[in-house]
């Protein structure tokens, strides 16, 4: 069964908690390695594609070609599911923890505007996981001897579709990664200051220490008593 891209998210417009920033630094390794693995799968094939084509680009070795690209094509796809499986529970608490003056200027900003187009890359190619599922249910009811010729088929072509959510990835996921890391990093150093002021206060509230500001002005002195007079 697929999850929803937007299924285990929290709400955007819920401001990230200590337990949000725990969470999304758990997905950052994930997202980091299958951003990695998707630019390793395309270099790997940049370096050998030309080897299959003539001067003019055009493949003379047809099948290398061909089963090159089926191979660029899976490994991808590997790491677009790991972008389906954590990348929209992070994606949603950095919107929530990044404001405005983020999106205008400093170090996220172009990481921000990098984001804008991920959520139809993860719909879409959660949308394409959805059909491969339905596909292999219908593939349970064939027979046992034609079902892996099938599914080796139905994986190509996913594969083949899935290769241009991957290119966008190799794009979005690393602006995602350090997006989420600067945000994590900002939170935690806020934290202890706000820590400190909650402490101070306290102690300031203690009912031993409600002392009179240093800064009040002296009490004023007491009016000089009247002498008694004597009568004659």
């Amino acid at each position: 069964m697929t999850t929803s891209p937007s299924s285990s998210a929290p709400a955007e417009n819920r401001p990230p908690t200590v337990a949000d920033r725990r969470e999304w630094r758990r997905h950052l390794p994930a997202l980091a390695s299958a951003a990695a693995g998707i630019n390793h799968a395309s270099n790997a094939w940049d370096a050998v594609s030309d080897s299959f084509c003539d001067q003019d680009g055009w493949p003379v070795d047809e099948k290398g070609y061909a089963d090159g690209k089926v191979k660029r094509d899976a490994e991808a796809w590997k790491h677009v599911e790991v972008f389906l499986d954590h990348g929209p529970e992070v994606l949603a608490v950095v919107r929530a923890a990044a404001d405005s003056s983020d999106y205008a200027e400093g170090p996220i900003s172009e990481d921000l505007y990098r984001l804008r187009r991920i959520d139809a890359t993860l719909e879409q190619a959660d949308q394409l996981r959805h059909e491969w599922d339905q596909i292999m249910a219908l593939m349970d009811a064939s027979q046992p001897g034609s079902l892996q010729l099938y599914q080796e088929s139905a994986e190509e072509h996913r594969n083949a579709e899935g290769w241009h959510y991957a290119h966008e990835l190799s794009n979005q996921g690393p602006a995602l990664v350090r997006a989420a890391e600067y945000l994590a990093d900002r939170k935690d150093a806020e934290q202890p200051s706000h820590t400190e002021r909650a402490q101070v206060a306290l102690i300031r509230s203690a009912p031993g220490n409600r002392r009179t500001p240093s800064d009040a002005p002296p009490a004023a002195p007491a009016p000089n008593p009247l002498v008694p007079r004597h009568s004659r």
